[in-house]
């Protein structure tokens, strides 16, 4: 069976003028328009592509890649609406409805919305809604400390951000973990740092130990080859100046620096950093 408004991976049948048709199970061919077919793709290859219904209620495929899938949370712009509600920027071909009766508040062109993607019932087709929250639960947690985790940037606070987890849950980016402001829907690379009896989370942003010296250290490296071997910064440069020109607290500056220097990548001086010849 095809999954609607998720990627699948799909066997040609047959090539037309206008495209290819893919199998769709149960005798059902769905048509890949030519525009989306890559070159010397031909009948019993088999292709990733993302499946939905056009605006004739026929299944259509399409290399596109949309703005969110079924069961994600995406920031999307309102494109149009009518007296029945809204329909949102998907990042193809087709926007995506979302009812009156499934907004916060009625929606106008321009708009950017935080929305869930599901199949409606009662239509089979993809639908979005603002009422996330019933979707979101830290009954029965997905996540184990330290497991790296999608983030959806929700809500700014006293003490940080909500974010939300996986799409699932939801969670918290302490402010001494931020050091600069997130922008709501804004998706994000991240970690459990904690997991709190009451099963609340507590989330950093990026990779964990290790995994972010090396994201790191690739950073400074180029920044460092860019800027002809050295950079007007030290272990002594404030916090401030160090995320502002590479995007890291200072804690994460000197872990990756000092692994750095013990692999005699570079040398420190009283102004900055060297890169090693």
């Amino acid at each position: 069976m095809v999954n609607v408004g998720q990627y699948n991976t799909l066997k040609v049948v047959k090539a037309v003028d206008f495209g290819l048709y893919l199998d769709g199970g149960d005798g059902e061919e769905i048509l890949l328009p030519k525009r989306f077919v890559p070159d010397g793709l031909k009948p019993d290859d088999e292709i990733s592509v993302f499946v939905y219904h056009d605006n004739d209620g026929r299944l259509i495929a399409t290399t596109q890649q949309p703005i969110a899938v079924v069961g994600e949370i995406a920031m999307m712009e309102v494109a149009d609406v009518n007296p029945s509600g809204a329909f949102l920027k998907w990042g193809i071909m087709k926007d995506v409805f979302v009812p009156i009766a499934l907004q916060e508040k009625r929606m106008r062109p321009g708009d950017r919305r935080l929305v869930r993607l599901f199949i409606d019932e009662r239509t089979g087709r993809v639908t979005a809604t603002e009422k996330i929250d019933k979707y979101l639960s830290n009954y029965e947690l997905t996540v184990n400390d330290h497991d790296p985790v999608d983030l959806v940037v929700y809500q700014k606070t006293e003490i940080g951000y909500k974010v939300i987890v996986n799409s699932r849950h939801m969670g918290v980016i302490h402010t001494n973990e931020i050091f600069r402001e997130l922008e709501i829907g804004e998706k994000l690379k991240g970690f459990v740092k904690h997991i709190r009896p009451d099963h609340k989370l507590d989330i950093s942003p990026g990779s964990k130990g290790y995994a972010k010296v090396q994201d790191e250290e690739e950073k400074i490296m180029k920044l460092l080859k860019d800027n002809n071997g050295y950079l007007p910064y030290n272990d002594k440069s404030s916090p401030e100046d160090i995320y502002a020109y590479f995007g890291m607290s200072k804690k994460t500056f000197k872990m990756t620096m000092g692994a750095m220097f013990k692999k005699k990548l570079i040398t420190f001086s009283q102004t900055g950093t060297k890169l090693e010849s």
